[in-house]
């Protein structure tokens, strides 16, 4: 490894909440030899009204005592946006577990996801970016207390009339909040997609993010915004190359070689592959071969 990217490693298969699939899952992502893991805490059912749920806790402790990652992330809730003026408070009321759990189970980073709105009478865009903004830095600042980083996601539209910041604007607010406690996190297939659906240039909007970026979300697919509403199996979403299909390194058509030969990270950045052992088991320790090989870019970049 090198000092940029640190740790590889996949998210776990997220559990009905409870905690029967925890364990199984990351012995899973163990036994590719990934040194990373990133855990869907959020389907765990060990948060309830914004209060942490001692039991179910010190079980999970338990269960991720028995491995040795060297890095160990936990990606927030789904729904997390602080955008979400109704719920704000709420919000923040998770967050504010999500990094005490962190801190309890020894994970550096949170991921949380960037905002999104439809923007009522009298708002705007930069309305809704101060709110975030400000959320934020109040949360850095609990993150600072337990020295964890939370991770930004950039993520693409989902419904029209959505006010959603791109790759670009996502790396704007991490820049204006100033702390070593919040950094970019870049999906590079939620960039793509949301690329495509504004006509922008993706090469260029991960040129923007990679500064500040100390986590990455690796998956491939073909950056077609999802405009089929119904398929019968993901396969067949797959076979279209239409959506955020989550696949393996190769799979679909984003130049990874090209992306990891130009750009460069912070250091201690963890690279996490969003490429889940319930439909690719079998291609996951090829992934974690080439996530490798891709790190090793980034090392001869520097060293040019």
């Amino acid at each position: 490894m090198n000092d940029i990217i640190t740790a590889i490693g996949f998210c776990n298969r997220t559990g009905k909440g409870d905690l029967s699939v925890l364990d199984a899952s990351l012995r899973e992502i163990a036994d590719t030899g990934a040194d990373a893991c990133e855990i869907g805490i959020y389907g765990e059912e060990i948060i309830s009204g914004g209060r942490i749920i001692e039991d179910r806790t010190q079980r999970v402790a338990e269960i991720v005592r028995q491995y040795d990652f060297r890095k160990l992330s936990l990606h927030g809730q789904i729904v997390s946006n602080f955008m979400d003026r109704e719920h704000l408070h709420l919000q923040k009321k998770v967050v504010r577990a999500m990094l005490e759990l962190c801190n309890r189970l020894g994970a550096g980073i949170l991921v949380h996801h960037s905002g999104a709105a439809q923007v009522a009478d009298g708002e705007n865009g930069a309305d809704l970016d101060h709110m975030e903004r400000e959320a934020l830095a109040e949360m850095a600042e609990v993150a600072r207390g337990y020295g964890v980083r939370i991770a930004l996601e950039n993520i693409f539209t989902t419904e029209s009339g959505q006010y959603r910041q791109t790759p670009s604007q996502v790396a704007a607010t991490v820049r204006a909040i100033g702390s070593d406690n919040i950094v970019a996190l870049i999906d590079f297939s939620h960039a793509y997609i949301e690329s495509t659906f504004r006509n922008l240039d993706f090469r260029e909007q991960l040129r923007n993010m990679a500064p500040v970026t100390g986590h990455l979300h690796v998956h491939d697919s073909f950056g077609l915004p999802c405009s089929m509403k119904r398929f019968y199996h993901p396969a067949e979403a797959s076979a279209l190359g239409i959506g955020d299909l989550h696949l393996p390194i190769g799979w679909g058509d984003i130049p990874w070689e090209d992306i990891f030969s130009e750009l460069t990270f912070l250091p201690d950045t963890t690279l996490i592959m969003e490429i889940g052992a319930e439909r690719f088991a079998d291609q996951q320790p090829a992934c974690v071969e080439t996530a490798r090989h891709l790190a090793a870019l980034l090392t001869r970049q520097k060293a040019a």
